[in-house]
């Protein structure tokens, strides 16, 4: 198991009774002492693995598996937060095909986090698969069919967008400088192909790259793309949702409608390392978390085309009808967006 060091303790501490954990645990992250991060686990683990196994449970036909800890918490790091390592050994009644497995880590109960998933990756006895656990679905059965597996990512998927702002942000951008259905298609579909690669890559551990670095190139390619329809607007004034006579080749695009579809497929390579990273997936690879993964990208399109299916219809009837508000109405989207991202920008670098 591997879970957030500081929230483990707190969270620990806190259902143990334990105060000299929170106090040797919080002084250790602190001061970002790895060592001193396991000694505190190593020297209260009563505690830390009793609020573990309490919350995270495995259990065959009814009857809960034993969990005993092999050897010591060990301490790692993803996007430079501390996480702890648990290797756990359940030991069940019987030897059954069917296990049941629950998890109730950090619920909003307890009030230091909100909205807590756990990502299960499982092998047991020819089963394999993954699942991923919340307050509303807080078990899976590894008996559980594909479809009910696959349903799960799905579902994850589109409710990460949805609740990704600046994922959201960046695609409004992206719409609001189309100036042609091809367009936002082309653009749509580059940027998919460019996070889905870095998305499965990052997720299955074969590419990594710091938070530090991500999360503020993300920011500011929000304020980019954004940028960019603006920087028409001024050259071209009304004109500048035409295409240019000049430069027109393959897809119909002109040249700056080919050097915009180059940026946004880099773009894309960077906002894919961000979904990894806000998804908090590194694992070894394995057919069955891929399998899942690109489940869990195609929920993701599926609310990034309804998001365009209706945003690009009433965006190109405000055009045709009223140009000049339709001009208004896309610069001021992306006037909006594009200072977001700054904002967004400067903090990220800042850490503030």
């Amino acid at each position: 198991m591997e879970l957030e060091y500081d929230l483990l303790v707190v969270s620990a501490a806190d259902a143990g009774d334990d105060d000299p954990l929170f106090q040797e645990g919080t002084a250790a992250f602190e001061a970002g002492d790895s060592a001193a991060q396991a000694a505190a686990l190593k020297g209260h683990a009563s505690a830390v693995v009793g609020y573990v196994s309490d919350r995270f449970s495995v259990s065959s036909r009814g009857a809960a598996c034993r969990p005993t800890q092999v050897g010591d918490a060990t301490i790692g790091e993803r996007e430079g937060v501390p996480y702890a390592n648990l290797l756990l050994d359940w030991t069940c009644p019987e030897r059954v095909d069917e296990h049941v497995v629950r998890s109730g880590l950090f619920p909003d109960g307890e009030g230091y986090v909100k909205g807590t998933k756990t990502i299960v990756t499982y092998e047991i006895d020819g089963r394999s698969g993954s699942a991923a656990l919340d307050a509303a679905k807080p078990s899976f059965s590894t008996a559980q069919a594909w479809y009910e597996r696959f349903g799960e990512f799905f579902l994850l998927g589109a409710e990460h967008l949805l609740t990704g702002v600046d994922h959201i942000l960046f695609l409004l951008a992206l719409i609001a400088g189309s100036r042609r259905l091809r367009e936002i298609v082309l653009a749509a579909t580059s940027f998919t192909l460019a996070h889905s690669v870095t998305f499965m890559l990052a997720a299955l551990g074969l590419v990594e790259v710091p938070g530090a670095i991500v999360e503020p190139v993300i920011a500011l390619s929000i304020a980019v793309v954004a940028g960019w329809h603006l920087w028409g607007i001024w050259r071209r004034g009304e004109h500048a949702a035409e295409l240019e006579t000049a430069g027109r080749g393959h897809l119909s695009l002109d040249r700056a409608g080919w050097i915009r579809l180059g940026v946004v497929f880099c773009f894309g390579l960077v906002h894919g390392l961000g979904f990894a990273g806000a998804l908090g997936i590194d694992e070894a690879w394995s057919w069955t978390l891929l399998w899942s993964l690109l489940v869990f990208n195609v929920g993701i399109e599926a609310v990034q085309l309804t998001i365009i299916a209706v945003v690009f219809p009433l965006l190109f009837v405000l055009r045709r009808r009223a140009p000049k508000a339709g001009l208004w109405a896309t610069g001021a989207v992306s006037a909006a967006v594009s200072i977001m991202g700054l904002v967004w920008f400067v903090q990220r670098v800042s850490g503030s």
